[in-house]
């Protein structure tokens, strides 16, 4: 099983980027995927997570209407596009996948259940 997120960088508050998590070595649209962060010194936070069908999507509060993420089962993919980004959504940003939408939901809010994880991708908000 392999998760690897991408398109992280140097934005500007207020920039946008859009993130990439390509999955290989499972059945890509048997799992729910989410994003999570993890800022210096903190904890790992989720982000969002989206459901096996791309139709069920759940975000944390601080993103909420700034964030959107989507996926393409047939390229085994999901995406985090982020717009209006903020100092504070500077950290390294990973995926992870669970074979249901309600474990992942819940991982959002409690940090754990997440059966597969991928290396993440440095964001930095900076002016």
């Amino acid at each position: 099983v392999q998760l690897q997120a991408s398109g992280g960088g140097l934005v500007q508050p207020g920039g946008s980027l859009r993130l990439s998590c390509a999955a290989s070595g499972f059945t890509f649209d048997d799992y729910a995927i989410g994003w999570f962060r993890q800022a210096p010194g903190k904890e790992r936070e989720g982000v969002a997570c989206i459901g096996q069908s791309g139709i069920s999507k759940n975000y944390v509060d601080s993103v909420k209407g700034r964030f959107t993420i989507s996926r393409d089962n047939a390229n085994n993919t999901v995406y985090l596009q982020m717009n209006g980004l903020r100092f504070e959504d500077t950290a390294v940003y990973s995926c992870a996948a669970t074979i249901t939408y309600l474990k992942c939901y819940n991982a959002l809010r409690w940090n754990y259940g997440m059966d597969y994880w991928g290396k993440g991708t440095q964001v930095t908000v900076s002016s």
